[in-house]
């Protein structure tokens, strides 16, 4: 029985990275090859969640990660699932996740291995228990170093080193999208064959949106200047132009949604949260990454994500990502009052 021309025609995952990562990227071959990895994983992660509901992966696991916060098991489930299919693959030398405490060296690998894998296993797993959009986001690191472990300062170096980055989103459909050398693509999973198709080539964010995506439950936690755009977006004052709050709680969900819709995603600092609350590592700027690749940019605030330089594996940040026009809107008004900060002192009127 012959394919039809439509399925026979469409471009797999691994034929555009044979084709665009591994011929145009410095080390493309090892791209290439660790992006198809993440694939082949994710594969496993997503079957499982259609499960969620019917198995012993049902529910939270009982311990806390490094942040304090509660593990889901399919936290624990997603992370082990990377790191299984990572270890001795030869292809990183390293992996840094949200729920591992340190860096985990891969013994044997970093002889051959040029990079350094950073990720989020599992972001937005509070939705789980209500069938909510969940995803993996990871980032690709070089090496810098010819020692036979990792070291610390190699994933403690600006965001704009990263070689790729991307996520993969658990939604109606199955989605990867990643970022090299500038360009942006989009990968639906056909459940049917168990492959990765070429959906959404060359992605460009659009220039601003009509929809910004915020846990407003917390604006009064905020800078003022996050309460002065949301009234003036919700009352016609950018220009008559009225938004949509859309808020999915999965940072991964909300980004693609802005991704290709436009708008702007924010998560400030708090009194509660000084430093923020998304991670730098594994959440922001691999982000921001894709954000600036596809048009868009991202700031904590003040700076561009991608020029942050870690200090620490799980180092936490403000984030505010999407469109030019929006992000930069927020930028003009943070600031111009007084902050949270001092007004827990009692100095905002």
């Amino acid at each position: 029985m012959t394919e039809p021309s439509s399925v026979r025609h469409r471009t797999t995952l691994t034929q555009h990275l044979l084709s665009e990562v591994e011929q145009h990227t410095e080390g493309g071959g090892r791209v290439a090859g660790i992006i198809a990895e993440i694939a082949t994983a994710c594969k496993g992660i997503r079957a499982r969640l259609a499960q969620v509901g019917l198995g012993p992966l049902a529910g939270m696991e009982g311990s806390v990660n490094v942040q304090g916060e509660a593990v889901h098991k399919l936290d624990w489930f997603a992370n082990q699932v990377l790191k299984d299919h990572f270890a001795g693959s030869g292809l990183v030398c390293a992996l840094v996740s949200e729920e591992m405490e340190e860096v985990v060296h891969l013994d044997g690998d970093c002889e051959r291995a040029g990079h350094v894998l950073c990720y989020d296993p599992m972001d937005g797993s509070s939705n789980l228990d209500v069938d909510g959009a969940v995803g993996t986001i990871f980032s690709l690191r070089r090496r810098v170093h010819d020692e036979r472990h990792a070291t610390p300062d190699e994933v403690f170096r600006p965001g704009t080193e990263q070689v790729a980055a991307g996520y993969v989103l658990y939604g109606p459909a199955c989605m990867l999208v990643y970022a090299v050398g500038g360009s942006v693509h989009g990968f639906t999973l056909d459940t049917a064959v168990g492959e990765f198709f070429l959906s959404h080539p060359d992605i460009r964010m659009p220039g601003q949106g009509r929809e910004y995506s915020a846990n407003v439950s917390r604006l009064d936690a905020w800078d003022p200047g996050y309460r002065a755009f949301v009234e003036s977006v919700s009352y016609g004052g950018d220009g008559d132009r009225t938004y949509s709050l859309r808020y999915i709680g999965a940072l991964v969900a909300d980004f693609h949604r802005i991704l290709f819709r436009g708008g702007v995603f924010f998560y400030p600092a708090d009194v509660q949260n000084p430093n923020g609350k998304l991670r730098l590592l594994y959440e922001a700027a691999p982000l921001a990454f894709l954000a600036e690749a596809a048009g868009g940019t991202a700031t904590d605030g003040s700076r561009p994500i991608l020029d942050i330089v870690p200090e620490s594996l799980h180092q936490r940040t403000p984030l505010v990502i999407g469109s030019r026009h929006e992000v930069e809107a927020i930028e003009s008004l943070i600031g111009r009052r007084e902050s949270i900060v001092t007004a827990s002192k009692g100095a905002l009127r």
